[in-house]
């Protein structure tokens, strides 16, 4: 009687153990050893990004995000030490405007005491300059992703 009842829990307790899951394969298999890539989602790209991507179009997208990070880190930083009531010494301009009479934020952009389109537009300027000239993929001879110091 015991073995029949034991026969009897083995077997339901063989209803709840795992299927097997058949392997698919995909374009994004060849991304699910990369960096980042974790259980239970492992690679995950909800746009497609990557679809029908080749190693070359994974590791620009990969400095692309690293170096977007980067600057959003050192936005994050611009904005919490002004907010703070830090601002450069000197005028910005030659008018004797000075650096904390502009206002914190987006007002700094499009308020009434904003800063003037000349200013903005040579902000603008700059950081196209940047983006296009300096922050390249290979600057300074290093490998794409080093970003040298």
């Amino acid at each position: 009687m015991k073995s029949v009842i034991f026969a009897a829990a083995i077997a339901s307790a063989a209803a709840f153990a795992p299927a097997p899951v058949a392997k698919t394969t995909s374009s994004l298999n060849a991304f699910e050893t990369e960096l980042g890539a974790q259980p239970p989602l492992g690679f995950y790209d909800p746009l497609g990004l990557l679809d029908d991507a080749d190693q070359d179009r994974f590791d620009r997208l990969r400095y692309v995000e690293l170096k977007h990070g980067r600057i959003s880190q050192l936005a994050f930083l611009g904005q919490i030490t002004t907010r703070a009531g830090y601002h450069l010494p000197g005028n910005i301009d030659g008018a004797g405007d000075t650096f904390d009479s502009f206002p914190n934020g987006f007002a700094a952009i499009g308020g009434p005491d904003s800063i003037p389109g000349a200013g903005t537009g040579q902000i603008l300027f700059f950081v196209g300059f940047l983006e296009l000239l300096v922050m390249k993929d290979s600057a300074n001879g290093a490998e794409p992703g080093d970003f040298v110091g």
